[in-house]
């Protein structure tokens, strides 16, 4: 009678016609909470470092110009240092400022042991060519990720770069933290810039995601984006993906940002993803809110990439130290026999 009762039991479980399915439920990736979760790890970290040798990391910010925007992004990052026991050093130089005179700027930087991250403020004016400022940072202290070395070896399989770029690094560490497994799943990237979508891309090659990068000439960006378990939204296209680019069950990750007008916010408008937010919860199992989701997670990837920085350069100099004394006390004792 038992046998037939949990067959019994297992026959009513089974999804006949017309029996009501439990709906999946639909997950907030919450990048604010897992942020602060990160921010808690490097504050412990931190603290250990200065336990052991008496010192902090720290990160040098330059900005040139009076962007209302980069200083506001500044003011952040020197907040957040703060917050995580950092050292922050800043330079704000004039919108004139020669190309010589910024460059002389980032080789004191590079020069200061104190430094062990550099950061330049962009976009830059336009008589200063990005390219070789960014490439006079040191790899050691290129905390944003965007040396070409860096890039370099983010992009070839075996390799492992010294700083990963901070908000495709927060993306892979949003979905590492939810549970999501990128193995042999199919990752659609929607923009292809070289600061979020190209680097992105990279990243989910490497956890052997197959990956495919939807662009402003892809043919039938609906079709691509309809194949992903994995969307990460990076195009700067206001709510450009809707429910019905979105397979069932997909994970997203918005790095979009887009103001749209509403009179009923003070500033008279509000920030919205790349994606439609709330028709992606209709079809999506989880996906990151705008604002909310990946901001967060760029300015801790940034702390984490400077703190990751400074236990290498204070650590290694702790090892160093402690080796030359043991030779010299070898050397003594060899004089004294």
């Amino acid at each position: 009678m038992q046998v037939f009762g949990a067959i019994g039991n297992a026959i009513q479980q089974l999804p006949f016609p017309g029996k009501q399915q439990a709906k999946s439920e639909f997950k907030v990736i919450n990048g604010k909470e897992i942020a602060a979760t990160i921010t808690k790890e490097i504050q412990a970290e931190v603290a250990d470092l200065k336990e052991k040798t008496g010192k902090v990391p720290g990160l040098a910010v330059v900005i040139v110009g009076t962007r209302g925007d980069s200083q506001t992004y500044v003011n952040m990052k020197k907040k957040k240092c703060a917050e995580c026991g950092i050292a922050s050093f800043g330079k704000e130089l004039p919108e004139t400022v020669t190309q010589e005179e910024l460059l002389k700027v980032v080789q004191d930087f590079n020069a200061d042991p104190a430094v062990h991250g550099i950061l330049v403020q962009l976009p830059l004016p336009k008589h200063i060519d990005e390219a070789t400022i960014l490439s006079a940072i040191s790899i050691e202290k290129d905390v944003d990720g965007f040396h070409p070395l860096n890039i370099g070896a983010l992009s070839m399989k075996g390799r492992e770069p010294l700083f990963v770029p901070c908000t495709p690094k927060g993306c892979i560490e949003l979905l590492d933290r939810s549970g999501v497994s990128m193995k042999g799943k199919h990752a659609v990237v929607l923009g292809r810039s070289n600061i979020v979508g190209m680097p992105a891309a990279m990243l989910l090659l490497k956890r052997d995601a197959t990956v495919s990068i939807v662009h402003s000439r892809t043919v039938n960006p609906e079709a691509e984006v309809k194949r992903a378990d994995i969307i990460i939204a990076c195009c700067g296209q206001t709510q450009i993906v809707k429910k019905n680019w979105i397979k069932k069950g997909a994970v997203i990750i918005d790095v979009g940002t887009n103001a749209v007008t509403d009179a009923s916010k003070k500033a008279g408008f509000r920030l919205v993803g790349d994606v439609d937010y709330e028709d992606a919860k209709q079809v999506a199992s989880m996906c990151t809110p705008v604002p909310g989701g990946v901001g967060p997670m760029t300015i801790a990837m940034l702390m984490r990439n400077t703190c990751d920085s400074g236990k290498r350069a204070y650590l290694n100099e702790h090892k160093r130290k402690s080796q030359e004394e043991v030779v010299g006390e070898d050397k003594r004792m060899k004089t004294s026999s």
